[in-house]
């Protein structure tokens, strides 16, 4: 029993979560706050697969987001929406459907990744790091020239599959508010990827990427069969990834190609590099670090203090948020750079800095 206090732990946060969300005691920005937490450990933890555990440099993470946002938005609407005719499933089934809808935009993009597995057997560094910014840049291309997801203007129209998961709720479980499924299933997602990563490392084929990482021409005398390994590693990354945006684009209820762009992909680098190359506890870590940094520095309050000796010297100038928060966070970067390049977790876990944490769970 004690090797699962942990998680329940955080099943029962969790459950917490859910009901003081329920009764509008979480109100809807904390709720959105919490959920874009939970999609940057997804997007973090799965670029940590290729970029730390294998050791490759990926700088096109977005691209894969991007894939599953629109397949899992393009089913949603096709599913319970008006946008291209009559919805083809009643509004009863949303919520049984919803997750397969997001697994289903998880797998196109799985599949997807094969562009950048395959250059990556003849390639490393910096090449493929080229390669997959291009793959990047072919995704969005492509979508920007989709009429009929509204090319470069965006899609919409997922949130009706929300609102028939609300009004199909059984009352014993709504009572007078909303039930707020989009958060049950971010929590749930996020479980699934931590728990889908964890296993996947511990495992055989794990253990197959940590030795492409050391020395991939040593991996291969000892039978490794390093392109398999590759290829199955790139495609749950991306998976995963794909999952995430399908959930993004549930929360916001509206996907633009730009909102994929090689700054989101530079998101998932920072949360990764942050954290510590390898450590999944650390990109766990990094990603509600950053997603609260993000918000804190949202406060324009806040930056007029932070600015205030520059608009002293410089009265006319008025500093933005929006635009100052993207100064400050990558001049974070750099002094963790300078100063614990390693990131804040290195290539430990948590549990190898506090071992007596072993004791407290387990993901088997």
């Amino acid at each position: 029993m004690q090797k699962y206090t942990f998680n329940i732990l955080m099943a029962f946060l969790a459950v917490a979560l859910l009901v003081l969300a329920q009764y509008r005691i979480l109100d809807n920005y904390i709720q959105a706050v919490i959920m874009f937490g939970g999609i940057n450990i997804m997007m973090s933890t799965s670029l940590n697969l290729v970029n730390g555990n294998m050791g490759e440099f990926t700088c096109g993470h977005a691209a894969f987001m991007c894939v599953g946002a629109y397949v899992a938005s393009i089913l949603s609407v096709l599913c319970f929406g008006d946008k291209f005719g009559d919805p083809l499933l009643p509004a009863a089934a949303s919520y049984f459907v919803f997750p397969v809808i997001i697994l289903l935009g998880g797998a196109v993009a799985a599949v997807s990744s094969i562009l950048v597995a395959l250059p990556s057997f003849k390639t490393r560094d910096d090449y493929l790091a080229i390669i997959t910014i291009a793959v990047n840049y072919m995704v969005i291309s492509a979508i920007e020239n989709m009429d009929f997801v509204g090319g470069s203007r965006g899609f919409q129209g997922m949130k009706d599959t929300v609102w028939a998961m609300v009004d199909s709720t059984p009352s014993w479980l709504a009572g007078d508010n909303d039930f707020p499924w989009v958060l049950l299933y971010v929590i749930l997602f996020t479980a699934f990827d931590v728990w889908v990563i964890r296993r996947f490392i511990t495992s055989t084929y794990g253990k197959g990427v940590n030795a492409v990482c050391q020395d991939e021409t040593a991996a291969e005398i000892m039978s490794v069969n390093t392109n398999k390994i590759k290829t199955v590693n790139f495609m749950i990354s991306a998976g995963l990834a794909g999952c995430a945006g399908g959930l993004f684009a549930h929360v916001i209820g509206y996907v633009n190609p730009q909102s994929f762009n090689i700054l989101k992909s530079t998101e998932a680098m920072v949360m990764v590099y942050l954290g510590g190359m390898g450590s999944l506890s650390g990109a766990i870590i990094s990603a509600v670090v950053f997603t609260f940094l993000l918000e804190i520095l949202r406060s324009q309050a806040l930056i007029d203090f932070l600015m205030a000796p520059a608009t002293f010297v410089f009265p006319d100038w008025e500093p933005s948020a929006g635009v100052i928060k993207w100064v400050m966070i990558p001049l974070l970067l750099v002094l963790i750079m300078q100063f614990r390049p390693e990131g804040i977790m290195g290539n430990k876990e948590l549990s190898d800095v506090f071992p007596k944490l072993k004791k407290y769970y387990t993901f088997k």
